[in-house]
């Protein structure tokens, strides 16, 4: 999976997502309007573009000179002489939300820096704190135009980690926020972690902290050493939990990304339904999302390499069962492995695994689900599972 804080994620043919792509259409459109060097297999002008979130005030003579019919702008700042013109021109003009904690239309997913900006001041002061306080107020407030945005952004999220996972094998990490840094069950989801990372496998989870902090911190430990994994596990050991102070929490993070920059990538996947969770930063590329159920499908639906889940509470087990479903019913096509980690915790405390077994009972994917004693085992179950 590319790095999408060195090399950002490809756009489809018809996205315009940097200025950078603005400017290769624009001059493309140029030339194959010009006599001398008609091109029949481009457009003239930016039809059926969409161009997402840009400040295009920079770029205002090209606007004024390129025909923009059947052009959609998603968000983009302009000059009020180019927004004028672009909708003489007949395109689709969606403007900036003024006063919003985030960007709608973003074209690209969430990095930790831009999510915890401002965290010296104060996790409350951070854009994530910000959005989630956003989301609280206008949830139950009954106004579709605040929907709608939600709605929008949610799109926009999602389509940027479709760009982002175009070829990936993802293998889903699943397991409860509770799991406290300094434990042996952090250490060991951290563990698991790092090593699907080092096998090729871009680990993708639900983005929060406890287990999931572990397995993205895991991946981005991976090009280095083993001793690395163990130092950044004694820092983050002591602020073990978000409570009672998210922003101390977050800053232990941010000291092992800062003593060790430039780690392994893999995919955080929260949400801010549960506001109670801040996201983690070893995640490099985050898709946060405002409606849960949205961000709970797309997860498991991408986790073509199959998923691991570690114990859990009802967050786990909903995951657990909402990755069944298509398995029982093939349909997302072959069911993919499914790995239960801790076999006391799922027959015992959260008896999963019994019905697990019974749903599975004669059909595909029978062959597809296993539950092993510890997490150490689930790299080998995950293998075997996947012949």
């Amino acid at each position: 999976m590319p790095d999408t804080e060195k090399t950002p994620p490809a756009a489809s043919d018809t996205e315009i997502e940097t200025l950078e792509e603005f400017d290769t259409v624009v001059e493309q459109a140029a030339r194959a309007g010009r006599a001398d060097h008609p091109d029949p297999t481009t457009p003239a002008g930016l039809a059926g573009h969409r161009v997402q979130s840009l400040d295009l005030t920079p770029r205002t003579p090209a606007l004024l000179t390129t025909d923009t019919a059947g052009a959609v702008f998603l968000g983009c700042v302009m000059e009020p002489e180019a927004a004028a013109k672009v909708r003489a021109d007949g395109a689709l003009v969606f403007p900036p939300v003024p006063h919003l904690p985030f960007d709608p239309y973003r074209g690209a997913l969430y990095s930790p820096a831009e999510l915890f900006e401002g965290l010296a001041s104060g996790y409350e002061r951070t854009p994530d704190a910000l959005s989630y306080a956003w989301s609280q107020r206008t949830r139950t407030d009954g106004d579709i135009f605040s929907s709608m945005l939600r709605s929008i952004h949610d799109d926009a999220v999602s389509d940027a980690l479709d760009e982002l996972l175009v070829g990936a094998r993802v293998v889903g990490v699943m397991g409860g926020h509770a799991m406290a840094r300094g434990t042996d069950e952090y250490k060991g989801a951290a563990v698991l972690g790092r090593t699907l990372a080092r096998a090729g496998f871009t680990v993708a989870t639900g983005g929060g902290p406890g287990a999931m902090e572990a397995a993205n911190l895991g991946a981005y430990a991976a090009p280095f050493d083993d001793a690395m994994l163990d130092s950044a596990l004694e820092l983050l050991g002591t602020e073990p939990s978000f409570r009672p102070s998210v922003s101390r929490w977050a800053r232990a993070a941010f000291e092992v990304r800062t003593k060790w920059p430039r780690g392994g990538t893999s995919v955080g996947i929260p949400t801010w339904f549960y506001g109670h969770e801040p996201p983690n930063a070893f995640a490099n590329s985050i898709a946060k999302y405002f409606a849960n159920a949205t961000r709970e499908d797309g997860l498991l639906a991408r986790s073509n390499a199959g998923v691991v889940f570690l114990p859990g509470a009802a967050g786990t087990v909903q995951e657990i069962f909402d990755n069944a479903t298509p398995n029982f019913y093939e349909s997302r096509g072959t069911p993919t492995p499914m790995v239960l980690v801790d076999r006391a915790h799922w027959t015992e405390s959260l008896p999963t695994w019994p019905l697990l077994q019974a749903l599975a009972k004669d059909r595909p994917m029978a062959a597809r689900i296993a539950l092993v004693d510890s997490v150490s085992e689930a790299p080998d179950a995950l293998a075997r599972l996947s012949r």
